[in-house]
């Protein structure tokens, strides 16, 4: 296959991914529940196995028996480093007021959210849908530099819909951008932007550690102890 039709391929490959995961992000965030909660999971599960079926090896998705164990030791980097500057900017009274969120007040919320909900809806599914099946194609078709931005870019655009109201129960975010339709337009920029630049973070480990386990725990240290921050910084304020 000549180079023009390999590239055109590869575009019409991922442009069929995006639909996809466009199509799955406008369901899990305006469907009811229980269906909303399991949307994300189940596209990842099925973005996978039609990857696998299309050619994809668990290799190209960083599963590979050999990569999760090369990806330990990034993994536990990963947390140590978060955990460590989450706690200091929760204990700091300056930076805790924007862990003043209403969604994890709650202690057993938190904790529920760390261990369960984001790692089973959010973390493992989005690692296995971007840094999984999109890199994995990506790369296959494009460079590593092209491959990495478009799918940072297309996580940042993921998390558009969730970031809708962000600054609302939140009382750091408000203070800092307002709560009226200016503050909202701008959490939600903010949002997208600081996606992206994680999403371009998390392609870029997964490329140097060559194992999907260490976005994997980047991404849940992240999340996990960012909601555990917010329950600590109610505790203290």
């Amino acid at each position: 296959m000549d180079e023009g039709r390999r590239r055109l391929e590869g575009v019409l490959v991922v442009v069929a991914i995006l639909i996809v995961l466009t199509a799955a992000d406008l369901l899990a965030h305006y469907s009811r529940a229980p269906i909303s909660y399991f949307v994300v999971p189940a596209t990842a599960l099925l973005l996978v196995a039609t990857a696998l079926v299309a050619g994809l090896t668990w290799t190209d998705l960083g599963l590979s028996r050999k990569q999760l164990s090369n990806g330990i030791a990034y993994a536990l980097a990963a947390i140590i480093v978060v955990g460590a500057i989450v706690s200091v900017a929760v204990a700091v009274p300056a930076s805790r007021d924007f862990f003043m969120s209403d969604r994890y007040a709650d202690p057993s919320d938190a904790l529920l959210a760390a261990f369960v909900v984001i790692p089973l809806q959010t973390v493992i599914p989005e690692e296995l849908i971007f840094r999984g099946v999109l890199q994995g194609t990506l790369m296959k078709f494009f460079a590593t530099r092209v491959a990495l931005t478009i799918g940072a870019v297309a996580f940042g655009l993921w998390h558009l819909t969730s970031s809708l109201g962000l600054t609302a129960g939140n009382e750091g975010l408000s203070d800092a951008v307002g709560s009226g339709t200016f503050g909202q337009i701008a959490g939600v920029i903010g949002a997208v932007v600081a996606t992206t630049l994680a999403g371009f973070v998390f392609g870029w480990l997964r490329r140097r550690s060559d194992s999907l386990l260490a976005p994997v725990a980047l991404h849940w240290a992240l999340n996990a102890t960012g909601a555990i921050g917010v329950a600590v910084a109610w505790h203290l304020g």
